[in-house]
């Protein structure tokens, strides 16, 4: 829209048309004007032309009745030839030209027989009354400036013709008389003209006026559109989808109208601007963005940027599996661009899209922000699941609950109000059934003393970036909790992708380590391969600079996700903690089978394995017959305050 319209602005020729039309506009408009001011002058001029009756009968008795008969001859007749014109939609210029004609014709019909009477004396003076015709050519009708001469001239000569011809009098009487008429004629003539012009100053000004309207209202169309695009790839923007949001959301509240929101995220896009530049990026941005419009505005739905590599769709539609349909189409769609992107982690060599779908229900709570959050956590489904794939929200799944936007204050200001602490759980050596490490984990209360779920503070830090001072301070109190004081050899912190991609994390574990006084050897940091860190090169790079100051990188929670081969096969880990499914799906043949395969893997690479989730001493037992270096759960023992430790 922008660069249309900086095209328009700059074209003169558009401009001048555009003046053009409005000017054109306003002369229909003041033809529309004229022709019914004409009209209303005509029949007045008529009721005053007939109204004259009454001087004929004083002033020229004798023939009052022939110049009676004639006045509504005249008036009759110009005002029906006036009225069929009308209707025949004749032009202005014919009804001008036919008050003009009214006029000649009403003066001469009333003055040929009027100047028969036998009162010449009262005759020569009644015939000042004349000039009121050139007057009314001139003055009350809106005539033409050309037409107006013409009318009063006419009027003008059959007035001397008259007095030289008919009413032999003195020099005297035909110089003052004549020279009243020429200077009604010159006055008239020129008031016209005046008048004309001024009207046509009016018109310019006022078509220019309307030119400029029309300017500023396309002006600020062009501004509201621009406010409402993205600028990048020329779709709507957050701001536009957010005002669309809550039109549907009270059709939705006030009609029952149903309607589903989509957040679609373009796949590994962090590794695709990294390997074909931030152009290549940018580009590709707005061919997947311009595919995605025709696909949903086909379907009457609008489509946004909603930030990054992320968009939205609002689509009303009447049921979630017409939405699953369109959310399909949209995935195929971005398949068939094609956009070869041979940096992925797993098997695709193509750009692919991973949607999350929510749709509205009478359960869903008072605020249309609860539907958008919803399409985010069935989006971060999509993404859990191995991306390129649609997830459809469960409304079975704890929701995260409205207050938790009351959170975000109260994360960044966690710390110094004391409301987050460490709880550490304790991870046996197998052989030897001894602690010889412990994994801190990080806890968050209200102010009120009621626990947070980790699974709801935690992605919220991340979200808004306190995990970085939170994580930073989960890893100096474990130090000093456990390390300085010797209560175990080794503690481990979990560390959040945007903490190793944050710069100078490892300088600042650097700091810590050094302020502690403690050895890097003894902390561990633990990374979970379910997490999305597209192995970028400051994360790489991160890890090495740590691994320089001795510190030990964990993987956490293998195989939950699809790209721990991947981690395994570019870091060397010196522990790798099994998920806890693998442990508790051992009930079955199947699943037994699977846990020595992944214990065998895990050997071959020479990592210290540890298997988390133990939680009887059947299991523990198994452990011990599969040779597995370190456990820890529940049945080995909970997580307990620091004080607590040596008693647990």
């Amino acid at each position: 829209m922008s660069a249309t319209y900086a095209d328009f602005r700059s074209d003169p020729l558009n401009e001048k048309l555009s003046f053009d039309e409005a000017r054109n506009s306003l002369e229909i408009e003041n033809d529309a004007v004229r022709r019914r001011g004409t009209r209303r002058g005509l029949w007045v001029a008529v009721a005053v032309y007939v109204a004259f009756a009454l001087p004929d009968q004083w002033l020229i008795p004798d023939v009052a009745p022939v110049t009676i008969v004639a006045r509504f001859a005249v008036a009759a007749i110009a005002l029906l030839t006036f009225e069929i014109l009308r209707l025949a939609k004749a032009r202005t210029l014919w009804l001008d030209v036919t008050c003009a004609v009214a006029l000649l014709v009403g003066y001469i019909g009333w003055l040929a027989p009027a100047i028969g009477t036998s009162d010449a004396a009262a005759m020569s003076y009644y015939m000042i009354f004349g000039a009121i015709f050139m007057m009314g050519a001139n003055l009350f009708f809106s005539f033409p400036f050309r037409l107006s001469v013409a009318t009063s001239s006419v009027v003008l000569c059959v007035f001397f013709v008259t007095i030289e011809e008919f009413f032999p009098s003195s020099t005297t009487y035909k110089i003052a008389f004549g020279l009243f008429y020429i200077s009604c004629f010159a006055f008239t003539s020129f008031v016209n003209w005046s008048l004309n012009s001024e009207r046509r100053k009016v018109l310019l000004r006022a078509a220019e006026a309307r030119h400029q309207h029309w300017e500023a209202t396309e002006r600020g169309k062009a501004l509201l559109e621009l406010s409402h695009t993205d600028y990048l790839t020329g779709i709507n923007n957050r701001r536009a989808l957010d005002r669309r949001l809550d039109e549907c959301w009270t059709v939705w509240k006030t009609e029952g109208r149903d309607f589903s929101v989509f957040l679609i995220d373009v796949d590994f896009f962090k590794r695709f601007n990294d390997r074909y530049g931030h152009q290549e990026g940018d580009r590709c941005l707005t061919v997947i963005a311009n595919a995605l419009k025709v696909v949903v505005e086909a379907s009457g739905g609008m489509i946004g940027r909603y930030g990054g590599e992320e968009f939205i769709v609002v689509l009303p539609i009447d049921n979630s599996k017409t939405a699953m349909i369109i959310a399909e189409r949209i995935k195929m769609e971005v398949e068939f661009l094609a956009i070869a992107h041979d940096e992925r982690p797993d098997d695709r060599s193509i750009v692919t899209v991973s949607i999350g779908v929510a749709f509205t229900r009478q359960q869903s709570v008072e605020k249309v922000e609860r539907l958008v959050r919803e399409a985010d956590l069935a989006l971060y489904s999509a993404k859990a699941s191995g991306r390129n794939c649609i997830r459809h929200f469960d409304p079975a799944l704890p929701l995260p609950d409205d207050s938790a936007c009351k959170l975000i204050p109260l994360l960044a200001a966690a710390i110094d109000r004391k409301l987050v602490s460490l709880v550490y759980q304790p991870i046996f050596d197998v052989t030897h059934e001894k602690a010889r490490a412990v994994e801190a984990l990080m806890r968050l209360k209200m102010p009120d003393g009621t626990a947070v779920s980790p699974k709801i503070f935690i992605p919220l830090a991340e979200r808004t970036g306190a995990i970085l001072e939170l994580g930073r301070w989960a890893i100096e109190t474990a130090c000093r909790d456990i390390l300085m004081t010797d209560r175990m050899a080794t503690v481990s912190v979990n560390v959040s992708p945007i903490q190793l991609r944050s710069p100078g994390f490892a300088a600042s574990v650097a700091d810590i380590l050094s302020s502690c006084g403690v050895n890097g050897s003894r902390l561990a940091l633990e990374v979970t391969e379910g997490l999305d860190m597209d192995m970028q090169l400051e994360v790489l790079k991160c890890i090495s600079d740590l691994r320089a100051l001795d510190v030990e990188i964990w993987l956490d929670d293998f195989g939950s996700g699809f790209a721990g081969l991947s981690w395994l096969r570019a870091i060397e880990f010196q522990t790798v903690k099994v998920d806890r499914t693998f442990l508790q799906d051992c009930s079955t043949p199947r699943g037994l089978t699977m846990l020595r395969d992944m214990v065998a893997l895990i050997r071959n690479r020479g990592n210290t394995i540890l298997v988390e989730g133990v939680e009887t001493a059947a299991q523990l037992s198994l452990l011990k017959d599969l040779h597995i270096d370190r456990v820890q759960g529940f049945h080995m023992g909970m997580p307990v305050p620091a004080e607590l430790l040596s008693a647990a």
